[in-house]
């Protein structure tokens, strides 16, 4: 392998890194008096692009539910809450 090739493999590699996930937001919640602990989170996953998931585990005491949204370029075509922006917000502010 010469230079050129390397090169050029170097080139695909960064291309290719930019869709994966490379931005974490995570965010630590009590969404429900009466439940101790902060043991509901939401977690943004982003890639280079701004466009990824957030993760929302929301616990209490009859259960656990879990809600996905998806992100692209910062936004969700979903209405999101107040955590949910929190963590892509911090997501998106680790922009290296």
């Amino acid at each position: 392998m010469n230079l050129g090739e390397l090169s050029q493999d170097l080139k695909e590699l960064k291309a290719e890194s930019r869709s994966h996930f490379k931005k974490i937001g995570f965010v630590r919640y009590n969404p429900f008096s009466g439940v101790g602990g902060d043991q509901s989170f939401s977690i943004a996953l982003l890639n280079d692009h701004n466009n990824g998931v957030v993760l929302t585990s929301l616990f209490s005491r009859e259960g656990n539910r879990v809600y996905a949204k998806i992100i692209e370029k910062g936004v969700s075509p979903h209405v999101l809450s107040d955590e949910e922006k929190q963590a892509i917000k911090e997501a998106i502010e680790k922009d290296d």
